[in-house]
């Protein structure tokens, strides 16, 4: 079986979108044009109710109306003949509720990992009219890659990152932030910090990824301060986070989407097994960051 990358993310649901209106809408997908394709989603299996929960579908991109060779036996020629609804793409992907997870396969020249994202939250909002529903895929970071991009500045001189709230899982060494965000009933929070001094920001966000990755239980001895906690927890996949510094006389510009985890598995899947697959590799995270519920 030929193997393809499916790159792990976070489904953000905010104002009337919850788990289960978005699972309904997963399974009842709406075809939207988009450009020259439309976009649906299809071959649904939806196993919501199961032992260990999760639905599993194909991203499909597709054209009203396309051409295809074939074979004119008379005339022994190949020709070009139109065939409707002509599929140009498809992406597999399994959704955990118990995680907002979501896994998906990045499609060369197709639905590339920065296309998916985009198209399933027009699907997902289109089932809805658009009207009051928020649906963002947040990319889950490789805290290694991530820690090696960042280990390459020689200082930090600016941190930004713009939060959801999680539902169910959250981060330790972001607790406190969480129940910020919770407590001001706030659907996204942005934070950001700039130094002009050579020195840049005095910041633990390196030494914090290296201890977490050393031992998933470390516990600092002072809480992480606001934007330390928020490019983690856009890291876990809340949000979204940038950090800039200088790597000798070069800026340069690290963002947690640009380090995203993924695992190898079959382009053609069975849902279940990919399923398993999906929930190994988020415990996975969640083990490796001490997250819970």
């Amino acid at each position: 079986m030929k193997r393809g990358r499916y790159y792990l993310a976070r489904v953000i649901k905010l104002g009337e979108l919850n788990q289960t209106r978005l699972l309904d809408a997963i399974v009842k997908a709406p075809v939207v044009p988009i450009g020259q394709f439309e976009w649906t989603i299809t071959d649904v299996t939806d196993r919501r109710r199961a032992t260990s929960p999760y639905v599993f579908g194909n991203l499909a991109k597709y054209t009203r109306e396309g051409t295809v060779k074939i074979v004119d036996e008379p005339a022994k020629q190949q020709v070009q003949a139109i065939a409707s609804n002509l599929l140009e793409a498809s992406a597999p992907f399994v959704y955990l509720p118990e995680f907002s997870g979501l896994a998906f396969l990045h499609v060369w020249n197709g639905i590339q990992e920065d296309v998916f994202p985009r198209r399933f939250k027009s699907i997902i909002e289109a089932a809805y009219d658009n009207f009051f529903v928020d649906c963002t895929i947040e990319p889950i970071t490789d805290y290694r890659a991530f820690l090696e991009k960042l280990g390459s500045l020689d200082r930090i001189t600016e941190l930004s990152a713009k939060i959801h709230p999680p539902n169910p899982l959250f981060g330790r060494l972001w607790g406190s932030l969480d129940k910020y965000v919770k407590r001001r009933q706030a659907s996204e929070v942005a934070v950001r910090e700039t130094a002009e001094s050579s020195k840049g920001l005095s910041t633990e966000l390196v030494k914090l990824i290296e201890r977490i990755l050393e031992n998933p239980s470390y516990q600092p001895k002072t809480e992480p301060d606001i934007t330390d906690a928020a490019m983690l927890m856009a890291a876990d996949g809340y949000g979204s986070g940038k950090a800039v510094g200088m790597d000798g006389d070069t800026e340069v510009v690290v963002r947690t989407n640009e380090s995203q985890k993924s695992f190898l598995f079959e382009k053609e899947p069975v849902p279940e097994m990919l399923a398993t697959a999906a929930r190994v590799q988020f415990e996975r995270v969640s083990k490796e960051r001490d997250m819970g519920h």
